[in-house]
C-alpha cells in the first residue's frame, strides 16, 4: 500500500472547511426576540448516528442565555460581500443595538421557529442534543490555555445539535 501524507484541506468535503474559511452567525431566539453573533469555533460530523454542529458560545455573549432558553439554533454564512455585518455582529452587543436591524438582515424561519437570515448562502438549522461546559480541568494540551485569559471572559459552552435542514443558494 503506497500511503504518503496529503493536506487534509485537500481531503475534507468543502461544507466542513466552512468554519476555517467562513465567519458565520450563530442565531437564536422565538418569534418575538433573537440574536446573532459571529463564532469562529465550530464543528460538523456524525454524532449518535446524526448529523450535526457543534458551536461554542461564552457565558458572558448576549446569544448565551437565547442558546439556553432555545431548543433550536441555526448557524447563517453569509456572503463575502456582507463582511459588514459580520464585523458590526462580531464587535456590538445585542444587549445595546438591535444588530440584525443595523444589518439590514431578513429573519426567516425554520424547524423550531429558529432564526436564520435570507440573504445567507448556506444555513443550518440545528435542534438542540446536548451541551455541556468546557473546564480547564479537562485540557490536556497546554496550547488550549492561550485561547483563554481572565480578559477574554469564562470557558465556552458546547452545544452540539442535530442539523435537521439545510438551505442553500
Amino acid at each position: 500500500m503506497n500511503l504518503h501524507p496529503v493536506d487534509i484541506q485537500t481531503q475534507a468535503p468543502v461544507i466542513f472547511q466552512c468554519f476555517q474559511k467562513r465567519t458565520p452567525l450563530l442565531t437564536a431566539g422565538d418569534d418575538r426576540v433573537c440574536n446573532t453573533m459571529t463564532i469562529g469555533w465550530g464543528q460538523l460530523g456524525t454524532l449518535w448516528n446524526l448529523p450535526v454542529c457543534t458551536v461554542y458560545v461564552r457565558p458572558e455573549r448576549y446569544t448565551y442565555q437565547f442558546m439556553e432558553a432555545q431548543d433550536y439554533f441555526t448557524v447563517s454564512f453569509l456572503p463575502e460581500d456582507r463582511r459588514d455585518a459580520l464585523r458590526l455582529c462580531g464587535s456590538k452587543s445585542g444587549r445595546d443595538l438591535d444588530k440584525i436591524g443595523a444589518c439590514g438582515l431578513t429573519v426567516c424561519r425554520g424547524a423550531g421557529n429558529a432564526p436564520f437570515f435570507g440573504e445567507a448562502e448556506l444555513v443550518l438549522v440545528c435542534k438542540k442534543l446536548f451541551a455541556q461546559d468546557l473546564t480547564p480541568e479537562s485540557v490536556r494540551d497546554a496550547r488550549v490555555d492561550r485561547s483563554y485569559s481572565p480578559a477574554m471572559g469564562g470557558w465556552h459552552r458546547m452545544y452540539t445539535g442535530e442539523v435537521v435542514e439545510v438551505y442553500a443558494r
